[in-house]
């Protein structure tokens, strides 16, 4: 009973404070409705960032795979703080400076209307079989194995994840079709704050138990007796993320995730000013820092005290089974809210971007171009339902064998290679043709298929034989492949069939451009950290 207590006053707290801040808000217009009006403040952008990108799948996957594996793959958060460095500091005033409320609008200025639409339609495509229900899933799962929701209802597992997927789809849904971005963003700082205090409570209480009270005689004894699952290299023999990704893939996979993804840049461009948008990426930044010892160190942890017993086949098992080890039963409830509101920030962050890519690069181009703002908003409300309905069938079909979160990953690189190759030709070039961008949009998501998906074993099989390879290529290796025979291509049409250069309009300072004043510092102590941090552990 105290634990449903607690989950309903801090679920309740979070959609008061929600709706205190927004009762106001004017959401009959796209500004209004899909960037807040562009009034956000540094701290709700640093907080919706973070909480639109950490979910369960990190929480519950990441941690699978560090119980599995080793710490290496906490460089899926810490390089992330280095794109946000590069986004802060170059991206962000290009965006704010065009006054753009969708990456997608960006590629209608500097190429044409047809490569918005194709490029609206990959990011709604990834949003729609990725994110959404992956997200949706680990939330059932997490909330499954934490809470015992099957024995509670009397209902099986399958059953108990289909009532758990479609409760959180709909609360989440709620947030984004009725709300708006603000709505979005405010909800994502408060469980943000929950997020960081109960996320750093659970090592806490784990290295003090493991240390009879002692927190740093805890990490010393979890160090010592397997000190193979703090080496931040991967380089073993078929590593599941080799340090040598870190220069090929992942810089391809974090620049445009972090610099040019709708789902995540879209909190920025809703900033009242550059100064705060870059206030709010940076310090988004400095948490992602501290992110492994949320979403990595508990999965060594549960190692530690699991492993006999849950085995590797076990690894999806290992945080929710160091969860209900270690915290205690007055604060159940709490944490299951916080788990709730990482579900519902990711996922209605993603169907607010989703609404936005749809109105404004879909509706708007193929349906009625004349559309009013009031109309703009209506369908892109519509588009929220529909993908959430979409996401929350499929969610509970998904196989939940091997690493969901390598799967998450590998199908948003399907997209995100040649999309990055668009968008920055784009950016740094004037010979850039919008033939070149349309087949590089439609061609190198089917060469990225083909050679993860499609044919990977007949690749893979290749590749080691040609190059004498004793494992497989990684999947971001592949992904740097993609990336740049994407530039060539575009290299190539653009000169075999040269259009007229395009400049690019700006629609006017729509928000205060003077920089944060502390933006280079910040951005200096993010990359310097990182560096350390990498330095420290490959010791």
């Amino acid at each position: 009973m105290l634990a449903i207590l607690t989950f309903l006053l801090y679920t309740s707290i979070v959609g008061a404070i929600t709706y205190w801040f927004t009762r106001r808000e004017k959401l009959e217009t796209s500004d209004g409705y899909f960037l807040g009006g562009r009034s956000l403040n540094g701290w709700v952008i640093a907080g919706s960032l973070m909480l639109t990108n950490l979910s369960t799948e990190h929480l519950i996957g990441l941690n699978a795979d560090a119980y599995r594996y080793t710490v290496a793959v906490m460089a899926w958060e810490t390089t992330a703080a280095l794109a946000m460095v590069l986004m802060a500091l170059y991206f962000l005033p290009k965006y704010l400076n065009l006054g753009l409320t969708t990456i997608p609008e960006f590629l209608t200025r500097r190429y044409d209307q047809s490569t918005q639409f194709i490029a609206s339609l990959l990011f709604l495509l990834s949003y729609a079989i990725a994110i959404l229900p992956i997200v949706l899933l680990f939330g059932a799962s997490g909330l499954e194995e934490l809470f015992d929701v099957s024995t509670t209802w009397g209902v099986d597992r399958s059953t108990a994840t289909w009532m758990l997927v479609w409760g959180v789809g709909i609360l989440g849904s709620l947030y984004a079709v009725l709300g708006g971005l603000r709505a979005v963003a405010i909800s994502d700082t408060v469980n943000g704050i929950g997020f960081l205090l109960a996320g750093l409570l659970i090592p806490y209480l784990a290295l003090r138990s493991i240390g009879a009270g002692d927190l740093w005689a805890g990490m010393t004894q979890v160090y010592q007796e397997h000190p193979e699952k703090f080496d931040i290299t991967g380089d073993e023999p078929g590593s599941f993320l080799p340090m040598g990704v870190l220069f090929t893939g992942m810089i391809v996979n974090q620049v445009f995730f972090w610099c040019t993804n709708q789902s995540i840049v879209q909190r920025a461009l809703g900033a009242r000013s550059l100064a705060e948008g870059q206030k709010g990426v940076l310090l988004a930044g400095c948490f992602k820092l501290i992110g492994p010892l949320i979403i990595v160190l508990p999965g060594v942890i549960a190692f530690h005290l699991f492993a006999d017993e849950l085995g590797e086949e076990g690894a999806m098992l290992a945080y929710p089974r160091l969860v209900k080890h270690v915290l205690p039963t007055a604060l159940t409830g709490f944490f299951a809210a916080v788990m709730v509101g990482a579900i519902l920030s990711t996922f209605n962050s993603v169907l607010n971007s989703s609404a936005t890519l749809f109105s404004q690069g879909i509706y708007t181009h193929l349906f009625c171009p004349d559309a009013s703002e009031l109309q703009k908003v209506r369908a892109g409300r519509i588009c929220s339902v529909v993908l959430a309905v979409a996401a929350m069938t499929i969610a509970p079909t998904i196989d939940t064998t091997g690493s969901l979160y390598e799967y998450l990953q590998q199908i948003n690189a399907t997209f995100f290679g040649p999309m990055l190759a668009v968008i920055l030709l784009g950016m740094l070039t004037r010979w850039a043709t919008p033939l070149s961008a349309k087949v590089t949009l439609i061609l190198g998501p089917i060469v990225f298929y083909v050679l993860v998906f499609g044919r990977g074993e007949q690749v893979q099989s290749f590749l080691r034989h040609q190059f004498s390879l004793q494992s497989d290529v990684h999947f971001l290796h592949l992904l740097a492949v993609v990336f740049s025979l994407a530039v060539i291509g575009m290299g190539v049409i653009s000169w075999w069939k040269p259009g007229k250069s395009k400049t690019l309009p700006t629609r006017g300072h729509y928000v205060d451009m003077t920089p944060w004043r502390l933006a280079n510092h910040v951005s200096a102590f993010v990359v310097i950290v990182t560096l350390l941090c990498y330095m420290f552990l490959a010791a």
